[in-house]
């Protein structure tokens, strides 16, 4: 049910993959000697290593994307599963495995498997006879807690932004933009937009969409979604500036603390950290390491939500896999 990669062990590895170094400018100054925008190390995590699900993947060879189930649904008692199949029958509709297969799921007989195991949420209701029939223009289905997006027009991409890049998709000065990297992967940039932004020295995941719904969704402050950064400053850091940012602090647009501080690694003169918060404020890591007396000497957001960075190569754009849209739809409550 559930593939493989070609040559994947399938063992749990939490570690980084390639743990980032600092940058070691040469002469002692920031940025000296580093490699162009284009060419920079490309920092990231590989994905949680969780094996399970039915989607199958269809990413880049070299990316881990199984991310697994949302959550299991609670089977039905026999009343419920009678209740359920004539609130969400549709006679003249589609048989369900066969828009899960269309959707990219599994082959038919798994989605007939997933259905009478209790798996699969018609319109919020689960179903477990293979007879039922949905129209697939307005059924919301969830497999395992992750709803399968049946509208074929809707795309979804993970960008690594490079340094020196401006997050829109046009800029009047002629700054290196979005839509430069769109066009080099021919990609229909017109129906494309962003999620959030980072700031033009900012590195790493930019999120692109032309689902205005799960855009607005993943940017609304009520729903959290946590954004992971690693933050390279001048070393070594004193004891507590950890628990200061976890504590919070005063900032001119209001209070700010990150979610989570953890050492990554150290060299000498440099101190990579990795921090985890949900605010979307301007500049907030920026100037967050700022008040605490040490400012961010290289900065790439590593994971954006449930969707991680991994080994993507710093310029590219790769289209995300069936589970990852799901567990982003699942994040916002979709």
């Amino acid at each position: 049910m559930n593939d493989r990669k070609p040559g994947g062990s399938g063992k749990k590895n939490n570690s980084y993959r390639g743990t980032p170094q600092p940058s070691k400018p040469q002469q002692g100054k920031p940025g000296k000697g580093q490699s162009s925008p284009g060419q920079r190390k490309s920092w990231g995590t590989p994905g949680p290593g969780q094996r399970g699900g039915p989607f199958r993947e269809d990413s880049q060879k070299g990316y881990d994307r199984n991310l697994g189930a949302a959550r299991k649904p609670d089977r039905p008692n026999r009343a419920q599963r009678d209740q359920n199949f004539s609130s969400v029958h549709t006679p003249e509709g589609v048989r369900l495995q066969k828009v899960m297969a269309s959707a990219g799921v599994a082959s038919r007989r798994v989605c007939e498997d997933l259905i009478a195991e209790g798996r699969v949420e018609v319109d919020g209701k689960v179903v477990t006879e293979t007879g039922i029939r949905v129209d697939p223009d307005t059924a919301v289905i969830h497999v395992d807690g992750l709803r399968l997006q049946l509208d074929t027009t809707l795309r979804y991409f993970a960008f690594n932004k490079p340094r020196g890049v401006v997050s829109t998709m046009d800029d009047p000065d002629g700054r290196p933009c979005i839509s430069d990297y769109l066009k080099k992967g021919k990609y229909d940039s017109t129906r494309l937009f962003h999620v959030g932004r980072l700031d033009t020295e900012t590195e790493g995941l930019l999120l692109l969409t032309n689902d205005g719904e799960l855009a607005n969704r993943l940017t609304h402050p009520s729903f959290e979604i946590p954004k992971t950064y690693l933050v390279q400053v001048h070393g070594p850091m004193a004891k507590g500036v950890g628990a200061q940012l976890k504590e919070g602090m005063q900032l001119e647009d209001g209070f700010a603390q990150v979610d989570s501080f953890k050492l990554v690694d150290s060299t000498p003169g440099h101190v990579l950290v990795e921090v985890v918060m949900h605010s979307g404020k301007n500049r907030i890591v920026r100037r967050m390491f700022k008040e605490v007396g040490y400012p961010v000497e290289r900065l790439v957001r590593v994971k954006f939500g449930p969707i991680g960075l991994g080994d993507q190569k710093q310029g590219t754009i790769r289209q995300m896999g069936r589970q990852e849209q799901g567990h982003l739809m699942a994040a916002v409550n979709l």
